[in-house]
Parts: C-alpha cells; sequence; structure tokens
C-alpha cells in the first residue's frame, strides 16, 4: 500500500490544526504557505474531514478550520482511511493461496495497527532523539 499525497497532505492539515487546538481557526491559506502546498488541493482534501466529522469550519473574517476533538482522540488511521479508503496492500480473494493470503492479512493488521496506535498529538510531540533509523545531514 503506498500513500498518496491525498493521505500525507491530509495528516499535515491534521497536524497544523492539532498544533493551533485550542487557539482558534486555522485557514487553509496560512497552511498552504507554512507547508508549500497548493492551497486548492487543501480544499478538496478539507471536505472530507470536515463531512466526517474531524474538522469544524468556522465562517467570517478570521475563520478557518478546528479539529472537532483533542488531537490526542484522532489517529492517524483514521485520517489515512477518511482520504485513501481501507487499509489493503494488495487486493486478494478466497481463492488466493491460504499462505499468501494470511501474509497479506497480517500486513495489513500490522499497518492498521501503526496507524491506530499513533495519534495526532504523538505526531506533532515527535522528536527525532538520535534513533538509529534517522539521517544526519552535514552541509
Amino acid at each position: 500500500m503506498k500513500i498518496s499525497t491525498k493521505g500525507r497532505y491530509g495528516l499535515t492539515i491534521m497536524m497544523e490544526l492539532s498544533t493551533k487546538f485550542g487557539e482558534g481557526p486555522t485557514s487553509l491559506k496560512s497552511i498552504a504557505e507554512r507547508n508549500g502546498l497548493s492551497e486548492h488541493y487543501l480544499e478538496q482534501l478539507i471536505a472530507p474531514l470536515r463531512n466526517t466529522g474531524l474538522v469544524k469550519s468556522v465562517r467570517g473574517a478570521y475563520g478557518g478550520y478546528i479539529l472537532s476533538r483533542e488531537p490526542e482522540t484522532i489517529t492517524a488511521g483514521d485520517v489515512i482511511r477518511i482520504l485513501e479508503g481501507p487499509i489493503s496492500p494488495v487486493d486478494f480473494t478466497e481463492e488466493d493461496d491460504p499462505a499468501k493470503r494470511d501474509l497479506w492479512l497480517r500486513i495489513r493488521d500490522s499497518i492498521a495497527q501503526v496507524l491506530d496506535s499513533t495519534t495526532l498529538a504523538d505526531l506533532i510531540s515527535f522528536k527525532d532523539e538520535g534513533k538509529p533509523d534517522s539521517y544526519m545531514f552535514y552541509i
């Protein structure tokens, strides 16, 4: 399963709204500018997030979007499923070899477990503290 720009940019929107949680609405224009993204594309992504109740829109001169719940209660899995659809590494049928089907199910379940156990609060508080799989670049 490859997460498209819909999922990645959707998580960006939600993380930006999480950092401003409790401070009032945030405009898509400001999110787009801070992250070098297309405001028009973000407008397309915010609609399903609003329609499913993860975000609320606020009208007016100082309007924008706010999270409908605390960042600790919204998972990456919530966002990805709304924007990308069901989590599945491959399409398989009941006729597939049982060993392969079991592998695909275990991969799917592992991905779902990571996405469902990672909240927006986790994502915005993440700090790379010299983990062995991180990279350090010197120029």
